[in-house]
């Protein structure tokens, strides 16, 4: 399943060549030296890149990673201008940024059925019935089609969530998304269980939110260690981080500046970002050492949870949707 999600991809495109224009002159039986009358060339397909909320990932690119649209066609005699060649679409997740060779963005698709032509066809070329005037009767010219250029680029997906779920592996990320939505996240007792981010809707009331369960993340991270951190990326798009905390760390405020850092490192506005902290697991404990992990945590709000007691749930689902519309 993890080979099937794709969120980062890199593909060939070019627009379509612009036709040539014609060179034809006026005849029948009667009109032996009759006047230009060749057509302009069609004009070159577009590429078009389109989002779809039906599609998560960009596996149906895998194995088409070339996109070349149709050239546009001679013009033709009587003044026809060449047909234009076929728009080519793109289909992608919604949440999309796209890039060029050298990285930068070239624009993204954050709406569904939002379309936006990425490259644009190559004009065709005038004919020669175009030149004609007072002075040159019978001009003898005519353009060529503007030709286009390939190149290459990258897409980049960003789901787009409400809220994303930060922790180390085990913390209890993913049986927190399974209870609170109706998602099912892989779960298992060892590290890296969850190596795709998982999504699911919270409804609160008659509304709802969208939750990000991200992969974990350890120290070093950044370095490489673990899965790395490219799936942070995710979270550039969320609009409130919850940290998730297990009770049974033995350094809980040390885990929460390790996640800071990392993600400090990845991308320092992560930081700037609204956010949250749960302790997970808190039927393990008792309020003792629940008043003293309040004193570790003095400037921060801190909800202690359990996805098995459901403890705290409403509570932290009030306090994110709060957070959110804030």
């Amino acid at each position: 399943m993890e080979n099937c999600f794709v969120d980062f991809i890199k593909i060939y495109c070019k627009s379509g060549d612009g036709g040539s224009g014609c060179i034809h002159f006026y005849r029948d039986k009667s009109i032996t030296r009759g006047g230009p009358d060749g057509g302009t060339g069609g004009k070159g397909g577009n590429i078009i890149i389109q989002g779809n909320s039906h599609i998560h990932t960009f596996f149906h690119l895998r194995y088409n990673k070339h996109w070349i649209a149709k050239s546009g066609s001679p013009g033709k005699n009587n003044n026809i201008t060449g047909s234009n060649g076929k728009d080519l679409l793109i289909e992608v997740p919604i949440g999309t940024v796209v890039k060029n060779e050298k990285k930068n963005v070239i624009t993204e698709i954050t709406r569904n059925q939002e379309k936006k032509i990425l490259f644009e066809g190559g004009k065709g070329g005038k004919g020669n019935a175009f030149f004609k005037n007072s002075i040159h009767q019978s001009p003898y010219c005519a353009q060529k089609g503007i030709k286009t250029k390939g190149c290459w680029i990258f897409l980049e997906l960003k789901i787009l969530a409400d809220v994303g779920l930060i922790g180390f592996p085990n913390t209890g990320k993913s049986t927190l998304l399974s209870v609170i939505t109706k998602a099912k996240p892989k779960i298992g007792n060892f590290s890296f269980t969850t190596k795709i981010p998982n999504l699911g809707v919270v409804k609160i009331n008659f509304d709802s939110f969208l939750v990000a369960d991200i992969p974990g993340i350890i120290e070093k991270a950044s370095e490489g260690k673990g899965l790395g951190h490219h799936f942070l990326r995710h979270a550039e798009r969320n609009s409130v981080l919850l940290f998730l905390i297990s009770s049974e760390t033995k350094n809980r405020r040390q885990e929460y500046f390790i996640l800071l850092n990392e993600l400090n490192k990845f991308n320092s506005n992560l930081l700037k970002k609204k956010r949250l902290l749960a302790i997970s697991k808190s039927d393990l404990i008792d309020d003792k050492e629940k008043d003293k992990i309040r004193k570790i945590f003095l400037k921060e709000d801190i909800t202690f949870i359990s996805s098995f007691t459901k403890e705290g749930l409403i509570k932290l689902k009030i306090k994110l949707w709060k957070l959110i519309k804030s």
